[in-house]
């Protein structure tokens, strides 16, 4: 068993980290507009400082980001050069509803989707489309407190109704949430949460996050009827923790941390709340509203596959004096047999295989690797080219071991999408210096740069990587 013949190869990236054009042709403001570099910058995203529109003395990089909102034709071009079978984008919701809670659609947002649609399946290019990529009205956040509030998941009823008529034939693979656990962690950009003193935060995650899951729910029930050839996918940030030891209280407590991980895509995937999470709630006194007609919609309405993101596996003990590692919205003790990137994020290639049985043993759904690259500080040398041999191990020792988990373990994977295709605004720390492409882009952590694309040394390996179906990784 080898990879499928059909097998999708891509990059992917989000609209709020490359397209700009953040207030151009009727596009409403969204969360992750109002994030700016700097030391405040997790504290927005976690929802513990407010921040609902620009404020003076901070750089905003969503605003142009690479600006591909001009460049697109010209950037799917070059990914139909590196032989992309798939390009996973994001749709900007402020596109299509400025305000969020409008009756009808911006005009001039799906006719940029729609050429940009057919701009990829000019070159063969199957678009695979998140939905809502850490992306929010921030009318919607202002007027109905975001995910919070139940009259959201309405209002993504009325998107992706939208969507999925006007883009038939055109999008055949949707991901309803990117990174649904991220809510735990990055609440504000994950849902558009702002907490206020006293409120009982880890309730409201909760709550937000069943108005997503019954959301996510219902757009697989409308994909199908508005085109039964529609595949709809969950999306979790992936990887497994490890305990630090043997002690048994550390192999419980990575348990503990799997559970939590894989908690809402248990209701995406299997339709309904898993009994370790009904007794969490319970044990910490956390109320979630929910109602027959809920649970009814979960359980006839699962997704057809498991798409992830996995950069790295984690460790956990509980021995609190040990050292963790630095650079991550997930922390993690570190581990010992494994280096670490430059944003101190750990290298584990076989943990990749690892996770990607562990979910399959899990779901016996298909998986879909959508985001696993590397992120480093790429530097021109005297002739301006970029060697980037780190990426390429980094690459080449990742599908080594997808290939394995699908050669040797036989797991049903319907494709691969490398994050940040081309340097894109890091979503973690808001940082261009920090790439993840095989194109670089000419622009600067301030905002400075001509926007230049320039291919890198692993462009053509990716190129021919593509074009031996993952056979050749030399």
């Amino acid at each position: 068993m080898s990879l499928r013949a059909d097998f999708l190869w891509g990059g992917a990236t989000a609209a709020n980290q490359c397209e700009g054009a953040y207030n151009l042709d009727g596009r409403g403001l969204a969360n992750v507009d109002v994030v700016p570099t700097g030391k405040e910058r997790f504290d927005i995203i976690s929802g513990k400082r407010k921040m609902l529109d620009f404020e003076e003395g901070y750089f905003y990089p969503a605003k142009e980001a690479i600006d591909m909102y001009h460049h697109y034709k010209d950037d799917i071009k070059l990914f139909a050069e590196m032989g992309f079978k798939t390009y996973r984008l994001s749709i900007a919701w402020t596109r299509i509803f400025p305000k969020g809670d409008e009756l009808e659609p911006n005009e001039q947002g799906l006719a940029f989707y729609e050429d940009l649609f057919k701009t990829c399946q000019a070159y063969g290019i199957e678009p695979l489309v998140t939905i809502t990529h850490f992306d929010c009205p921030i009318h919607l956040i202002k007027e109905y407190g975001g995910w919070r509030n139940r009259k959201m998941i309405e209002f993504y009823e009325r998107l992706v109704r939208v969507l999925f008529t006007r883009f038939k034939g055109l999008v055949k693979y949707w991901l309803t949430f990117n990174e649904i656990n991220m809510i735990l962690h990055a609440p504000f950009m994950g849902a558009g949460l702002v907490f206020e003193d006293g409120e009982n935060e880890e309730e409201i995650k909760y709550q937000a996050a069943h108005h997503e899951l019954v959301a996510s729910a219902l757009a697989t029930k409308i994909a199908h009827e508005i085109d039964p050839e529609n595949m709809i996918g969950c999306m979790l940030a992936a990887g497994e923790y490890y305990p630090l030891t043997p002690k048994p209280e550390d192999v419980f407590l990575a348990q503990e941390k799997n559970h939590e991980n894989y908690f809402f895509i248990d209701v995406q995937s299997r339709g309904e709340y898993p009994a370790y999470a009904l007794k969490q709630l319970e044990r910490n006194n956390i109320m979630i509203k929910m109602t027959e007609e809920d649970l009814d919609t979960l359980k006839n309405h699962t997704v057809d596959f498991i798409s992830f993101s996995y950069y790295s596996s984690r460790v956990v003990t509980t021995d609190d004096s040990v050292e963790k590692t630095a650079g991550n919205i997930f922390k993690s003790v570190k581990n010992p047999y494994l280096e670490a990137s430059e944003w101190g994020w750990q290298i584990d290639p076989l943990g990749l295989r690892t996770t990607m049985n562990a979910i399959y043993d899990r779901y016996q759904k298909p998986l879909f690797i959508v985001e696993n690259g590397l992120g480093a500080i790429d530097t021109p040398d005297e002739s301006g080219n970029i060697i980037d041999d780190y990426r390429i191990d980094y690459l080449r020792a990742h599908i080594q071991a997808m290939k394995e988990a699908v050669e040797l373990d036989g797991i049903d994977l319907l494709g691969y999408t490398s994050w940040g295709c081309i340097d894109l605004v890091s979503a973690g720390t808001g940082e261009m210096k920090k790439r993840y492409g095989f194109i670089y882009v000419d622009r600067d952590n301030e905002g400075n740069g001509t926007l230049t694309r320039t291919k890198k040394k692993s462009f053509d390996w990716y190129k021919k990587v593509i074009a031996s179906n993952g056979e050749d990784l030399s």
